[in-house]
């Protein structure tokens, strides 16, 4: 059988599965056993299958993911984002779209401690939003701030995603980790001066409303109280890494440390709060180890079978300018991103792009960054976005699909924006882990 009739059979297979409604990773589990089994030689391939399953989920390297995990629900089940939230609040002044800019620093910031954009977007859009409204804020900058936000989780570490990508792609997930940093901040400042800008222009969808005068003793008591020990947290999963301190799974264990006794010195530790946020992400982990384990399976076949190599030598030798190919491949991720989910794109087109990629002689690292990006895209894409559909479960009841799809359009002309600048300079993706320790 030739390469492309088994690699058509493999993906078709998956996309029939998915179709009718399997979940994702008992999807890839069906496809990899049957594969296996008229493979590697009946049961014995099946054997294979299980060794694999191990070997993907028992790497010391996918310990940060748990961990990562745990910090994000603990942050939430513990009121720290909530008083996160109320400081920014008030250290914001009278500036144009100032509830939107809110949206975005605080969406940023709980990206940065908890890395879950769905929670991101779900939180934010059921306190911001109808608070938004009131103040006379449209559609577009009530909703569409909080939708670019939540995305951010993924390219701000910690980022399950990226963790997820470092298992899939075999590469450093610390250097991965740090590779988004940049990409994450150029992404927030494009958000934020795209509101600034609009809203000084267009004041009608954010009209100016009196903001009461907060003395400077009380924003400075919010600064200390609660963004600084935050800021302790961003230093104790990033900073440990990037100065040659800790390792990803260190960083990550530092991380959740210190969480845990924030909420204690905040008076929100309770048994409660440590059993929700324990029994939500073991469930979240679980999850997420059985898609590692399916992806990985998934790709030995791909290789296995040649279809991975046949894919990379049609690709070379369609003598296309290599950033030609690049260009394609970022197209067909946001047009997948428009139909599936994050994961199962992912699971998908790693094994394949990552050795095409690889063979052109692009860098492995400032690829993931931009597919990264792409992923991001996917979560706000419509029709089927998902963050599209929580904004819709926790926004007002007259709001509209159509009008969160309106929303969500800006903000995804300028994550293109930001994917034609880190291909134009791939120094945005790969200094800071070129300079790190």
């Amino acid at each position: 059988m030739e390469w492309w009739q088994f690699f058509s059979i493999l993906i078709g297979g998956l996309i029939v599965l998915m179709l009718i409604g399997m979940p994702v990773a008992f999807a890839f589990l069906t496809v990899n056993t049957v594969f296996a089994f008229f493979m590697w030689g009946g049961l014995g391939g099946l054997d294979g299958v299980i060794r694999g399953t191990f070997d993907s989920i028992t790497k010391f390297s996918l310990l940060p993911l748990p961990l990562f995990i745990l910090m994000g629900e603990a942050m939430y089940n513990s009121g720290l984002v909530q008083k996160l939230i109320d400081a920014l609040d008030k250290l914001l002044g009278r500036m144009p779209g100032r509830l939107g800019l809110l949206a975005l620093g605080a969406g940023t910031l709980l990206s940065t401690l908890t890395g879950a954009s769905m929670a991101s977007t779900a939180m934010l859009g059921s306190t911001l939003v109808p608070e938004m409204e009131k103040r006379g804020y449209q559609k577009p900058m009530s909703l569409g701030p909080i939708l670019g936000s939540g995305g951010l989780a993924i390219m701000i570490p910690p980022s399950a995603l990226a963790v997820l990508f470092g298992a899939i792609g075999e590469m450093s997930i610390g250097r991965l980790l740090i590779a988004i940093i940049l990409p994450g901040i150029l992404m927030a400042f494009l958000y934020a001066a795209y509101i600034v800008i609009r809203c000084w222009l267009q004041p009608e969808i954010a009209p100016p409303y009196d903001v009461d005068a907060i003395p400077l003793a009380e924003k400075l008591l919010a600064l200390i109280k609660y963004v600084l020990p935050l800021g302790v947290i961003v230093f104790l999963v990033v900073g440990v890494i990037f100065v040659g301190i800790a390792t990803p799974t260190e960083a990550a264990a530092t991380g959740c440390l210190g969480t845990f006794l924030l909420a204690a010195a905040y008076r929100s530790l309770t048994w409660d709060m440590v059993r929700k946020s324990f029994r939500n992400a073991f469930k979240i982990t679980i999850m997420m180890l059985m898609i590692i384990a399916a992806a990985t399976v998934f790709s030995q076949i791909m290789a296995f079978s040649g279809a991975t190599a046949g894919l990379v030598m049609f690709t070379v030798g369609l003598s296309l300018p290599p950033m030609l190919i690049i260009v394609a491949i970022m197209l067909v991720l946001i047009f997948l991103g428009m139909f599936m989910g994050v994961v199962p794109i992912m699971m998908i087109t790693v094994p394949m792009f990552l050795p095409v990629i690889t063979e052109l002689g692009f860098d492995p690292l400032w690829f993931a960054v931009i597919f990264l990006l792409n992923m991001e895209m996917s979560t706000t894409s419509p029709p089927f976005g998902l963050s599209l559909f929580v904004m819709k479960s926790v926004a007002p009841p007259d709001t509209t699909m159509a009008s969160i799809y309106r929303a969500a359009l800006p903000f995804l002309y300028l994550d293109v924006v930001a994917i034609a600048l880190i291909i134009a300079f791939p120094a945005l993706a790969l200094w800071l882990p070129n300079i790190m320790y």
